[in-house]
């Protein structure tokens, strides 16, 4: 599960986890979410020192104006996936992603999730990210896994 396009870095990471075993990867691309999340956005920004991107929140597209941002950011990050030598599929979840997450690992019989993600401070201290949350619904080890930055 991923909510940003992949770096070359985050490739290289997620790729090489396994050391060289073939591995495939079914992308969930979370788009940004309604305007309840911004507070808590900022506040992260803030506890990260970013003070700019804390001024800058609402002007994120949010809802149905993140979807073309998240389809390509899913493209994008799918491509780099199979350049590195993986198979990638995905798709961006609009609805609640846990149980979309719980019926692509009940179907591709996947091994593990890894949720990668930028911090969320206040969401973790409280264990309301996703990856917190996914681990008492998937049924197989979940790894958090933090993205690095473009």
């Amino acid at each position: 599960m991923i909510e940003k396009p992949l770096t070359p870095e985050d490739v290289d990471f997620v790729t090489t986890l396994h050391g060289d075993e073939q591995i495939s990867f079914v992308v969930l691309m979370q788009p940004r979410g309604d305007q309840a999340d911004v507070l808590l956005r900022a506040i992260d920004d803030v506890a990260m020192g970013e003070l700019k991107d804390a001024a800058r929140e609402g002007e994120e597209p949010e809802g149905k104006d993140a979807l073309e941002p998240a389809e390509l950011a899913l493209e994008y990050s799918l491509r780099a996936l199979r350049e590195a030598g993986s198979e990638a599929v995905g798709q961006v979840i609009e609805d609640h992603p846990l149980n979309k997450l719980k019926s692509v690992v009940e179907d591709a019989r996947a091994d593990e999730v890894i949720v990668l993600t930028a911090p969320h401070y206040v969401e973790e201290f409280f264990h309301r990210d996703w990856a917190s949350r996914a681990r008492h619904k998937v049924g197989v080890p979940v790894l958090k896994l933090f993205a690095h930055s473009e």
